[in-house]
């Protein structure tokens, strides 16, 4: 199947959307029991953590961690919004940096000034744009218009940027309760695809996971071996990190190693974003000499690149292996697979 298709439906009674390129899965999204990435709330500040620079704060159900806390007291009320996802016994991560976020636009508030997406390099539609931001806006608060902007119709732009600024300016001025309240709870799965993902079409249906095989396609997420060009890639998530170990199968020709590695380079992002899968990664590359692995480090860097998941690439480990960074930024998809 050619192209990019977008389908909306529910796994095991949670909303669900699932991008399928040219009949491969590239990115699926679960609600789970998390708070959704995005919420906004108001934090009573409750501690502050010594050596660390940060806050935990008291929110609805549970705590939140604000790193980089400067100037705040316990009992102080302030807006946060919800950055990650995370680990089972930990605080909430948050910012006090919000984030009004749709398709086209994101509303700044303490950050003035319209921008236009790097993306977009046409000079003429980076001027229609900032009209339409100008005509729009009223100054208390900042804009960046997004890549999605593009072409649209002016009157679509226009609508989306004031539905954010009217958000915004609702939202802000809640920060003054003395109590820990849900302001906002974020997009879910099908109102992250709208506004994150582009498709040739749209499957709305319900029940089109199973009618249009994309069940088949997430099931398979269940097994740690990847599928690559040349060799074998396996994704074990443990407590501690995700562990990535790279073959080069039956190839015993002498460049086996560098193509199976660069081959899993290439498909590593894509494994981790379906898995959910987050926080230290450490990939056992197969055996090769020290002078490929810039070859290597470079293939990992451009396919990071475009992923929309924030990304460290940390370097060569004495023994040999890669180590990264991954943000946590939604839930690991195998247990709320479990039993679907």
């Amino acid at each position: 199947m050619k192209g990019r298709r977008i389908y909306l439906d529910h796994i095991g009674g949670r909303e669900a959307a699932a991008i399928v390129v040219n009949g491969q899965l590239d990115d699926l999204l679960i609600d789970d029991d998390n708070p959704r990435n995005g919420a906004i709330y108001r934090g009573i500040c409750d501690r502050p953590i010594k050596g660390q620079g940060g806050m935990i704060l008291r929110i609805p159900g549970g705590t939140a961690w604000l790193r980089g806390a400067k100037g705040l007291a316990p009992g102080q009320p302030v807006l946060i919004q919800v950055t990650g996802v995370a680990e089972e016994g930990k605080a909430v991560p948050v910012t006090d940096r919000i984030l009004f976020k749709s398709r086209y636009a994101i509303v700044t508030p303490g950050a003035p000034g319209y921008n236009v997406s790097r993306q977009i390099k046409d000079e003429d539609e980076r001027e229609r744009l900032l009209a339409i931001a100008h005509e729009v806006m009223d100054g208390d608060a900042g804009l960046i218009l997004r890549s999605h902007a593009e072409g649209a119709e002016a009157d679509e732009v226009a609508e989306d940027i004031a539905a954010m600024l009217d958000l915004c300016h609702a939202i802000m001025r809640e920060g003054e309760g003395t109590k820990p309240e849900a302001l906002t709870e974020g997009d879910g799965p099908h109102a992250v695809a709208w506004r994150e993902w582009n498709a040739d079409d749209v499957i709305t249906r319900e029940g089109c996971f199973a009618d249009e095989g994309v069940l088949d396609l997430i099931d398979a997420l269940a097994s740690p071996k990847v599928s690559i060009e040349e060799g074998s890639m396996f994704v074990e998530p443990t407590r501690a990190l995700v562990a990535v170990d790279v073959n080069t199968g039956g190839d015993t020709s002498p460049a086996a190693a560098l193509k199976a590695n660069l081959a899993a380079a290439r498909m590593l992002p894509r494994a981790l974003r379906l898995r959910g899968l987050g926080g230290q990664i450490t990939v056992d590359f197969a055996p090769m000499p020290k002078g490929q692995r810039k070859q290597v480090e470079q293939s990992l860097r451009g396919s990071f690149r475009n992923d929309p998941i924030e990304t460290s690439l940390v370097g060569w480990t004495p023994m040999g292996c890669f180590e990264l960074q991954r943000k946590r930024e939604r839930a690991a998809t195998g247990p709320l697979l479990k039993g679907v």
